[in-house]
């Protein structure tokens, strides 16, 4: 069985998802206005992208910064619109204002996606108990990644929460592949794979010349390059 690990590039445009193809990436997550940190993309966008490329893509279902559900009718026609021009692997999560999962939001939004897989994203770093989130989510349907720092300061910060909930994986909650992103390095890889990590996700790594600038194809074969070696 193939050890490779899943390398996720963020893509907001073709520009992005052609080079970050190049370069390695098995998926793209797809958003818009990372001002806000990444916004649901408008459905030609998605369109777009899904022409240009032949990897997976996970779209964003998220209308306004922070990790509060707002718009759910928006989100769900957001969802129901996306799903009728061929996505099917998203990526979403929402908290209430005492950090726990939202989850009249959460299934609003999944009866759309109709058990398409989709990852619970950095709202986990936010959440008041992360491990009593993850046995509430346990039974949503498609739930199979979280996208994770272990902290809401990033990776330096959360790599021993990383380590712990890499050691449980299989446990009731802890059966969602861990997609580590959020402030990572090249030097945290080989640390992370050691424990069995194999799904990493990168945005502004991906983009030596900020996000103004697109994605490089060069940045990318780096990570797929160093994650290769690290198996």
């Amino acid at each position: 069985m193939s050890k490779r690990a899943v390398l996720e590039v963020i893509a907001l445009d073709p520009e992005d998802a052609v080079a970050a193809e190049a370069g390695g990436a098995d998926r793209l997550e797809l958003v818009a206005d990372m001002a806000a940190d990444g916004l649901t993309p408008p459905v030609a966008a998605f369109a777009g992208i899904r022409d240009a490329v032949g990897i997976s893509l996970r779209v964003m279902l998220r209308l306004a910064d922070g990790f509060e559900a707002g718009d759910v009718r928006g989100l769900v026609r957001a969802a129901r619109e996306l799903r009728a021009a061929g996505a099917d692997e998203f990526v979403l999560g929402f908290l209430d204002e005492a950090g726990e999962p939202d989850l009249p939001a959460l299934e609003s939004v999944l009866a759309e996606l109709d058990g398409c897989r989709w990852t619970f994203h950095r709202a986990i770093d936010r959440a008041a108990d992360r491990d009593a989130l993850r046995k509430r989510l346990s039974d949503l349907p498609g739930l199979d990644t979280y996208l994770t720092a272990g902290s809401a300061a990033g990776v330096d910060e959360g790599l021993p929460t990383l380590l712990a909930e890499a050691a449980r994986r299989g446990e009731p909650g802890y059966e969602p592949r861990l997609l580590v992103g959020g402030g990572l390095r090249l030097g945290h890889v080989a640390r992370l794979r050691a424990v069995g990590v194999d799904a990493f996700h990168i945005g502004g790594a991906a983009r030596p010349g900020g996000w103004a600038a697109p994605v490089s194809a060069e940045a990318v074969r780096e990570w797929r390059t160093v994650l290769d070696a690290a198996a």
